[in-house]
């Protein structure tokens, strides 16, 4: 590069583009478009201050990852430049697949497709775009390279997407109980046999890591007027599809309308490059724009929904410990119903009920903890941490959430 590029980040303060590859591709329309899309979808309507986005999330992981690797190749580890760059590469574009409003539309405009796959898909596009040069980098991304620790620093229960979302979360809706001391576990990473470890004495930094995890869940990514504020989006966004595909034309972008037309399958993405790059022209703006739009449409529900969004004027949501008895959720049927004053047809778009559920600590998907005599064990394997083997169980919680009364 002419001159070295550099992006000052509320959170780590400056850092640096390190090649001109990476700059290409943090300059590329596909990655520009994660600045308009919200990190925490509508976490923003509890936190006022959740207003980061895709786009921060990623370089701030990026930035991660180049500490991690330094880190790693200081204590002995060989790593080449070009898997240092892939790897940086990797982590960078590891949340390129993300739709309108990161995970609240992730199963409703689209069909049952996880946004890692299409993060997949799009490696794929950008790698053609780049003449290969992306390679080593799906590699790592997909999990084919022969040194696996690299995918783990990727995607893992130990890895720098939750490194850096954990603190960026943090800071962006002030919620101080899930701040990590992300330095100290970085420098207590390490390679063991081709795997990511974390020495001994790093363990307790590791035991806040993942009650900090389950804190931000419940406070954060779970509040229930988050769950709440998606839910009324997913029902909007399933009417819209309803509407559109019964014959009545809905106003929005040609992108968003074409979405609410179909029901496409991952093997659709898969089998079209036009049908991934129409996907990547959508974010949060083309949502919001139909929401102002729609706030007046004919149908009734629509226009309910889409002001209720617009006045915030949300669900009430209930939570439980222990499932809903049948003969309660009649009662808040019936209740809804009457308050509303709506048909019963139309009684699914303002009453939902479900459950909800978090663990900080997967055993199956294991961190490692090297000991000082050079063994390397599970971290729920260690004697003196009984927090972790809670940690290790489900939490569920139940919800009704319903509609108080319509703006309208």
């Amino acid at each position: 590069m002419k001159s070295t590029k550099i992006l000052n980040d509320p959170v780590y303060g400056f850092i640096t583009i390190p090649s001109e590859l990476i700059f290409s591709i943090i300059d590329h329309p596909y990655f520009q478009r994660l600045r308009r899309i919200k990190q925490l979808g509508l976490t923003d309507f509890v936190y006022p201050g959740a207003l980061h986005t895709r786009f921060h999330h990623a370089i701030g992981a990026m930035h991660l990852m180049s500490i991690t690797l330094d880190n790693l190749r200081n204590k002995g580890n060989e790593i080449s430049d070009k898997e240092y760059e892939a790897a940086l590469i990797a982590i960078l574009l590891h949340d390129i697949g993300h739709g309108p409003f990161s995970h609240a539309l992730e199963f409703s405009l689209l069909k049952d497709i996880p946004h890692e796959s299409l993060s997949l898909l799009v490696i794929d596009l950008l790698n053609r775009q780049f003449n290969g040069q992306l390679d080593l980098a799906l590699r790592i991304f997909k999990n084919l390279y022969e040194r696996k620790f690299f995918h783990q620093l990727v995607s893992s229960q130990l890895d720098i997407d939750r490194l850096d979302y954990l603190q960026r979360d943090c800071f962006f809706t002030g919620v101080s109980e899930g701040t990590i001391g992300a330095d100290r576990i970085i420098k207590m990473m390490d390679i063991k046999n081709d795997q990511l470890v974390v020495e001994e004495k790093g363990i307790y930094s590791i035991e806040n890591f993942l009650n900090a995890r389950r804190l931000m869940y419940w406070q954060v990514y779970l509040h229930k007027t988050t769950v709440s504020a998606e839910k009324m989006l997913i029902n909007l966004i399933k009417r819209g599809k309803h509407v559109q595909q019964a014959g009545t034309r809905l106003s929005g972008t040609e992108e968003f309308t074409h979405f609410l037309d179909h029901d496409y399958t991952l093997e659709d993405f898969k089998n079209s490059d036009a049908l991934l790059k129409m996907f990547l022209a959508l974010d949060d703006f083309d949502i919001w724009g139909a929401i102002k739009l729609w706030k007046n449409n004919d149908d009734y529900v629509i226009k309910n929904i889409s002001q209720m969004f617009l006045h915030r004027n949300l669900f009430k949501i209930n939570l439980s410990n222990d499932a809903f008895q049948e003969e309660e959720l009649e009662g808040m049927r019936e209740k809804t119903l009457k308050n509303l004053n709506i048909d019963e047809s139309d009684l699914p778009y303002f009453f939902n009920h479900g459950s909800i559920s978090n663990h900080a600590y997967v055993a199956k998907e294991r961190i490692l903890i090297l000991t000082k005599k050079g063994q390397i064990i599970d971290l729920a394997q260690a004697a003196d941490l009984p927090n972790i083997k809670a940690m290790s169980k489900i939490v569920k919680k139940h919800y009704v959430c319903r509609a108080k009364n319509l703006t309208l």
